[in-house]
């Protein structure tokens, strides 16, 4: 099998934008003088934290604007990171330094700003310290007055403490810079809805306005037919290619109709075209249709189309789930597939979460060469055509929904399992069985009523910790069942 890292071109993983990371770092320029050897041991410091930051992997746009010594070089640093347009402001701590030196970078941005405290080694040496080395370890000293300040002024307050080569402040660090760039892929965002709402699934019904207004972005409105005019424009040659492809990605099932498959290639094709001349970064859809026409087709022959540019970062979600599609979004940022997912059955015996959903799938979470099955009837829906099957890696996963309060507000609901084997549906569904650590109807019951929708992405790995930095860089109400 060809691996997506392998396959060139059209699986080649779409551009995502880059995180951009402001920083500052800073301490009182009353010490300079004092102590002379102080400043050159700080800034060195501040150059080990710049390339830290520049290598977390990302892409990572690093905005350093050097060290800062007082109020005046404080404001011409907001200045500069406010036209910077960041995503994270950081401000390293070195030594003590005032509010007043780094409140208007904070007031000026509107980036969130997280406030890191590394002093030079994990301890100082008591018996040679003098004060001038002493002060180079006194990066906690001005945190509290930090935080107070910013209270007072209203703005949110985040900080990471340790020392400069501390991996566990550094795993803390690189989390708050992961969640700011889900911010700013939310914030920049241009997300697809395309079709109509399934008829009677009140809970994925979405104000579009309540997403720009919540998570920033925008909603672009399409038709069928959008798609429709590029479908017919694919030439035999494309659709080939695509089913060429689609043979060393997938293995094939016995049961996929020839005339189905290329089919499915040919919208796959089409529906690459619409996502590059919209520019859309994720897509939701639905069509129901009627007696075989072109738009029952069209929304039946999706699926294939729909996995491909899954795997390649651009999350598509069907059922007109645009919450989904975004919940999908924020774990394929931050490195966790994100499969589109809803509960199949409660297993009492194996004490599992049966789950999966029929559509769009993330290839990469695949627990081996997933299989493409002809469908004669896709349950609850019109049309026929071909289906994506796989289960979902053994081990570590994690939850991730999108669900709305009552007064509109979104609320991100996650909750950490691991998959274990078993045996699975074959009936052409993304698939897995979820161990909790708990009675599977209990969870379920408190997953039920935490406000998620009956979508959600599952994602591999323990990312619960990712998520929580998420919803609190975004203003989001956070439940971890």
């Amino acid at each position: 099998m060809t691996s997506l890292a392998e396959t060139p071109a059209v699986l080649t993983r779409a551009a995502v934008r880059p995180t951009k990371v402001g920083l500052v770092a800073g301490g009182l320029g009353a010490y300079w003088p004092q102590f002379p050897d102080l400043l050159p041991q700080l800034q060195r410091s501040a150059a080990r934290v710049s390339e830290r930051l520049g290598a977390i992997e990302g892409p990572i746009e690093l905005v350093d604007v050097g060290f800062i010594s007082d109020a005046q070089e404080g404001a011409v640093a907001a200045e500069r990171l406010r036209q910077a347009g960041c995503d994270l402001i950081v401000g390293f701590l070195t030594t003590y330094m005032t509010a007043t030196m780094l409140l208007p970078i904070a007031q000026r941005s509107g980036a969130p700003v997280l406030l890191i405290n590394l002093q030079p080694t994990e301890k100082m040496d008591h018996a040679t310290f003098d004060t001038g080395a002493w002060l180079a370890y006194c990066g906690a000293c001005p945190l509290p007055e930090m935080a107070n300040a910013f209270e007072r002024a209203g703005i949110s307050f985040r900080s990471v403490s340790g020392y400069l080569e501390d991996e566990r402040a550094w795993q803390r660090i690189e989390r708050w810079v992961r969640a700011a760039g889900v911010r700013g892929g939310l914030r920049h965002g241009r997300h697809g809805l395309m079709g109509h709402l399934y008829p009677g699934m009140l809970d994925v019904s979405t104000d579009l306005t309540s997403v720009s207004t919540q998570l920033g972005g925008h909603v672009e409105v399409l038709e069928l037919d959008d798609l429709r005019v590029r479908v017919e424009r694919v030439t035999e040659s494309e659709v080939d290619e695509r089913k060429a492809l689609a043979r060393e990605l997938f293995e094939l099932d016995d049961s996929v109709d020839e005339d189905d498959f290329s089919w499915g290639a040919k919208v796959s094709v089409g529906l690459d075209r619409l996502i590059d001349d919209f520019e859309l970064d994720s897509l939701a859809y639905y069509h129901r249709g009627l007696d075989g026409e072109q738009h029952e087709r069209l929304g039946a022959g999706l699926i294939l189309g729909a996995s491909l540019l899954t795997a390649r970062g651009v999350p598509v979600a069907g059922e007109y789930e645009l919450r989904n599609s975004l919940a999908m979004l924020i774990m394929d940022r931050l490195g966790a597939g994100g499969s589109f997912t809803e509960f199949q059955a409660l297993n009492f015996a194996d004490d599992v979460v049966e789950m999966g959903h029929d559509g769009p799938a993330h290839l990469a979470i695949s627990a081996s060469r997933p299989l493409l099955r002809g469908l004669g009837t896709y349950h609850g829906k019109r049309g026929w055509g071909v289906s994506v099957e796989f289960d979902v890696k053994p081990g570590p996963v994690t939850l991730c929904g999108l669900g709305q309060r009552r007064d509109g507000r979104y609320v991100l609901v996650t909750s950490e399992g691991t998959v274990v084997p078993g045996p699975l549906l074959r009936i052409g569904n993304t698939t897995s069985r979820v161990d909790f650590g708990e009675d599977p109807g209990e969870w379920t019951d408190r997953w039920s009523a935490s406000g998620v929708d009956h979508h959600w992405a599952l994602g591999t790995g323990h990312r619960a910790a990712d998520l929580a930095a998420v919803a609190e860089l975004m203003n989001l109400e956070f439940v971890r069942v």
